[in-house]
């Protein structure tokens, strides 16, 4: 079976509290005075997405470039969305991401002391210089990057890719991430314990995860439970 494995989410488990980027962007859009709601915001995100897969360069963007990529993509395609193109936003965004990333650092170097890591995240090819930036590049066995792989979340292969590589099967693993669909609902229908990181509000619609928490540092606990 190999050595027991925690495969991670990156975007909303290691840079933030089980909030992904959209909500995170959202919540930033409001507090400089957009007015468009939740649903319509997420529809924007998706297409600012799209986009910046798509631009020059990508693929060796850090975390703060990115961030501000994500922001001036937003603006363009938001009515009001001249909000975000502030360079505040994007060093806001970026000094929580570095704050959260700072504490969970500490958590992974733990764990590396029990369990193989690996990072898993649907991602543009610039996975890596965003841990880099954030000082996490260097604790992984394993960085499964999906414009690297070939394949996104929930896909299995992307999965199957990352097991190979860290030499062991799916029921010696965890999956770790903030995402029902890709990494909760994929990581159990492949036969792995699922830990399902979400503020403490929120409803686990459709997956019945194997634990969960609301930050990443209650992890080990989970764990050794």
């Amino acid at each position: 079976m190999g050595r027991h494995a925690l495969l991670i989410d990156f975007g909303g488990t290691l840079d933030a509290d089980g909030e992904p980027w959209v909500d995170r962007f959202f919540r930033l859009y409001r507090h400089t005075g957009g007015v468009v709601d939740r649903n319509q915001f997420r529809l924007a995100f998706a297409k600012s997405d799209e986009q910046l897969a798509a631009l020059p360069g990508v693929a060796g963007m850090n975390y703060s470039a990115t961030a501000g990529a994500q922001a001036e993509l937003l603006a363009t395609v938001l009515p009001d969305g001249e909000c975000l193109a502030a360079p505040s936003v994007r060093d806001h965004f970026v000094a929580d991401a570095v704050a959260v990333a700072k504490r969970n650092r500490d958590v992974l170097m733990e764990l590396s002391e029990s369990y193989g890591l690996a990072v898993v995240s649907n991602y543009q090819g610039n996975l890596q210089p965003c841990l880099d930036e954030l000082g996490l590049g260097d604790l992984f066995d394993v960085v499964s990057d999906s414009e690297v792989v070939g394949s996104r979340k929930p896909d299995r292969n992307i999965f199957d890719v990352t097991l190979t590589a860290l030499g062991t099967a799916a029921a010696g693993c965890w999956m770790i991430g903030d995402s029902p669909p890709n990494d909760i609902a994929a990581g159990a229908a492949l036969g792995m314990k699922t830990c399902w990181m979400a503020p403490p509000g929120r409803s686990a619609v459709g997956i019945t995860p194997t634990a969960r928490v609301a930050r990443f540092d209650q992890v080990p606990f989970v764990l050794s439970a």
